[in-house]
């Protein structure tokens, strides 16, 4: 599928080391990797501020509906509105809803029906996916 921001994997690369991101940062975007639970930097991060694609930039998840899921990712509940596609996903002999960057097309995690209402949904991401603005 086509995206409004487009890199070949040698610019994905470079961006993300001038960015310093975390070291499985390729792998998880750009490849659908899954970083190991409990070690990415903001599955206990709770500062206000708001959640953004690694990649692009783009805005992902305000902080204010990010919940302990205790899953060993960080996990959200509502999304902003247009900044996430779900695709089908099948592998690994299961039947979930991957979750992609609207505007680059990074694997960011998966959605998943569990969550807190009033949504109900628990986006559970991957920290290396992530990056978080304070708003200064």
């Amino acid at each position: 599928m086509n995206h409004p921001v487009q890199k070949t994997d040698a610019e994905w690369r470079a961006l993300l080391a001038e960015k310093g991101a975390e070291a499985p940062a390729y792998q998880v975007t750009r490849h659908a990797a899954t970083e190991r639970p409990y070690t990415g930097k903001y599955e206990q991060h709770w500062a206000d501020g708001s959640y953004h694609c690694i990649c692009c930039g783009a805005k992902l998840f305000d902080s204010d509906t990010k919940f302990d899921a205790g899953c060993g990712w960080p996990s959200f509940s509502l999304a902003v509105p247009g900044a996430i596609e779900e695709r089908r996903d099948t592998s690994l002999g299961m039947e979930r809803v991957e979750t992609v960057c609207a505007s680059c097309g990074a694997h960011l995690g998966h959605v998943f029906p569990d969550g807190p209402q009033p949504t109900g949904l628990r986006y559970c991401m991957n920290s290396a996916s992530l990056d978080f603005s304070d708003g200064n």
